[in-house]
């Protein structure tokens, strides 16, 4: 085990040994075993799961101030092909698994009828294309105004919102780093229960509202690509600038797991 393999305590306990990867905590668990230790775990308190993609990563190595957002996460999975590809460069075994998928494959197989699901959304139009497709299911909606981060009362009010639903699960929403802000604010609340899931533009692909890549883009690790032909104006400089820090970040990487010995 090397020192960026650290045993589980809490966080990612239900794995065993959570990987730290470019900076960033991940669990080397696949969809469906994520799903299966989710059907196994019911009640007690809120626990939270994060999908660190290049985005998450390359942020974090600049605000370590979100850090425990991560660290603190029930489960952390890896929501990026191309951090997947090179976790598997220095052998490590980081399954890939988008937050996408991972939504369908709950509301498919996992959220039954009656379940109470909370949801903490960007726009009231995701909230009612929910309900008119999952009518069985009890939806609880809170939309914050946009800037929640900059609004103490706002953010104040998403957590109150999660603690009191008590619902099965709470799906946030709203993008990064808000949505693991407010995961981590409702994990410290002692009354707040169900399994919170940060997972990005995840429901406005479930009802349609936007349009996910080809599934050979997706096979090839090439959604971030499809993405950002569909919204060059909003992500161009996400993905650009995102390039030379991830670069960085992975250079470290492969300085600190080189064998001792090595020659530089």
């Amino acid at each position: 085990m090397t020192a960026l393999d650290i045993p589980a305590t809490t966080a990612g306990a239900d794995t065993g040994v959570r990987r730290h990867f470019l900076g960033a905590p991940f669990d080397g668990i696949d969809q469906d075993a994520f799903v299966d230790l989710v059907e196994r775990t019911a009640g007690g308190k809120f626990r939270y799961v994060v999908t660190p993609n290049v985005d998450h990563v390359v942020r974090l190595s600049g605000n370590r101030g979100l850090v425990p957002c991560y660290d603190e996460a029930w489960m952390s999975l890896c929501d990026s092909k191309p951090i997947s590809s090179l976790a598997h460069v220095l052998s490590l075994d980081l399954p890939h698994v988008t937050g996408s998928d991972l939504t369908a494959r709950l509301f498919k197989s996992v959220i039954r009828d009656g379940d109470v699901v909370a949801l903490i959304a960007s726009d009231t139009g995701v909230v009612r294309s929910l309900e008119a497709v999952y009518p069985t299911i009890r939806f609880r909606s809170h939309v914050p105004p946009r800037g929640v981060l900059h609004d103490p009362a706002a953010f104040a009010a998403c957590v109150d919102f999660a603690a009191a639903e008590a619902a099965r699960f709470v799906f946030i929403a709203i993008g990064s780093p808000q949505s693991e802000k407010i995961a981590h604010a409702i994990s410290q609340r002692p009354d707040a229960s169900g399994i919170g899931l940060c997972i990005g533009a995840s429901l406005e692909f479930l009802v349609g509202s936007k349009t996910r890549a080809p599934l050979w883009m997706q096979r090839w690790g090439l959604e971030w690509a499809h993405r950002l032909g569909t919204d060059p104006r909003r992500l161009w400089r996400r993905y650009v600038f995102a390039v030379a820090p991830l670069a960085r970040l992975f250079l470290r990487e492969l300085v600190t797991r080189r064998p001792p010995g090595k020659a530089t």
